[in-house]
């Protein structure tokens, strides 16, 4: 019986406290509007407003430098998937100039004018030429500056030599080919170069 009784005393006691929850934001409001003038209240607004306008320039600003960022790396990927392309044959190209160098000597150094080797000679020529041919399909260009004023950047000066026939800084031999690979340099040319004679 006594818990019976004791039941409506705490609904009551509830239904008091949540009277109480209700009537309190209302004060808490007016305590709050209280405090505050109508001046102070609109300048507070405007100071958030400031705040949130500077908050957006500055993730407009992040979003512009992630797409510049997200662009840029794009365009480093692709210049490295050209290179990779362009200069993947580099080190096997490398490995093929030699023996050009030993096909274009052996016709070099060879006795034209016998009749039993012009056969052969005919061969070692045609052979060079398709290698020569097949290399330049694939990007690899000679570098033979006969003539051509000397370039550090293409040619390796292996002696000077003086000489009234040619202006300074010419090329007067070729002592061994240089090559390029898509316009990188893969080995330069070995050649004399010319200096005003004394």
């Amino acid at each position: 019986m006594s818990e019976q009784t004791n039941a409506p005393e705490h609904e009551q006691e509830a239904a008091e406290q949540v009277e109480q929850a209700v009537e309190t934001p209302e004060v808490n409001q007016e305590e709050v509007q209280a405090q505050f003038s109508p001046e102070e209240e609109i300048a507070g607004l405007y100071a958030e407003l400031e705040a949130a306008k500077q908050t957006i320039k500055d993730q407009q600003d992040g979003v512009v430098r992630a797409a510049a960022d997200v662009e840029n790396i794009r365009r480093r990927a692709a210049q490295d998937v050209e290179k990779a392309h362009k200069f993947a044959l580099e080190k096997f190209a490398n490995e093929l100039l030699p023996v050009i160098d030993n096909l274009e000597r052996a016709i070099e150094f060879s006795d034209r004018e016998n009749e039993t080797l012009k056969p052969v000679l005919e061969g070692i020529d045609m052979t060079v030429k398709s290698f020569s041919d097949a290399v330049a399909k694939f990007g690899v260009e000679t570098v033979n500056p006969k003539g051509e004023a000397f370039n550090p950047e293409l040619h390796q000066a292996m002696s000077i030599q003086p000489s009234n026939d040619v202006s300074p800084n010419t090329v007067l031999a070729v002592m061994q080919k240089g090559y390029t690979l898509n316009g990188r340099l893969l080995r330069p040319a070995m050649v004399m170069v010319s200096k005003e004679a004394e």
